[in-house]
């Protein structure tokens, strides 16, 4: 990334979608989630793909799904319609404990690509609508933790995308103004939040929103990652 000025000093990434691809990690994920929680009775099954608006037979969330770019809380209300037997609280836990086991797919080698940017002083966050508690267990599963300055979920004290909290408060960690800072996200909850904080903001292709979802709210929309050194500099 020698030659021209770069574009941002900083990077803060969404995690689902974005760091690690969306569809084989949580589609995955959420099928095993309904057959454990339906217990074979297929009237539960059914209730619980409405609601949580995923497709049975492709075994992928539907681009209308609340839990796409839900917080843990939202995704547990929305699996407690379809069981009112069980206690919202108590399913939060359980959504989080098993996410937070969730094998994770990166949407790039995330290592090499991660420590290029680091050699480059490039300020690096991670803000997810996820737990911190399932952020941290994803990033250590990765190996990657280290990379960043900034770890922040739904419930670190920050607020929840798409308010501007969470990226505030990577610009105040960091030292960065936001001008200088790129909000990286495959939802609009991610750009709508990261136009909130004045940063730039880019949009990849490896959740489940469609480019033409993204274009309105993303400075550039980009195939994945591995992508943004070369737009840094362009």
């Amino acid at each position: 990334m020698n030659g021209p000025a770069r574009k941002v000093d900083g990077l803060l990434f969404d995690k689902d979608g974005t760091l690690f691809d969306f569809h084989t990690t949580w589609s995955t994920w959420a099928g095993e989630l309904i057959e454990d929680l339906a217990g074979g009775d297929t009237q539960v099954r059914a209730r619980l793909a409405r609601e949580m608006h995923y497709d049975l037979a492709t075994r992928r969330f539907r681009p209308t799904s609340p839990i796409i770019a839900g917080t843990n809380r939202e995704a547990a209300e929305c699996v407690a319609r379809a069981l009112p037997d069980r206690e919202v609280a108590d399913l939060e836990l359980y959504l989080m404990q098993t996410s937070a086991t969730a094998p994770q797919a990166e949407a790039v080698p995330l290592i090499p690509f991660l420590a290029a940017l680091k050699a480059e002083g490039i300020a690096l966050g991670v803000a997810t609508n996820d737990t911190e508690y399932g952020a941290r267990a994803h990033l250590g599963e990765a190996d990657v933790t280290a990379f960043f300055d900034f770890i922040a979920g739904f419930d670190s004290g920050h607020g929840a995308k798409p308010e501007p909290g969470p990226c505030l408060a990577f610009a105040r960690a960091t030292g960065l103004p936001p001008a200088r800072v790129a909000m990286v996200g495959d939802s609009t909850h991610d750009l709508i939040a990261g136009r909130a904080a004045g940063m730039q903001t880019i949009a990849v292709l490896t959740g489940p929103a469609p480019a033409e979802a993204l274009r309105a709210h993303a400075d550039v929309i980009l195939p994945d990652i591995g992508h943004i050194p070369d737009w840094m500099t362009a």
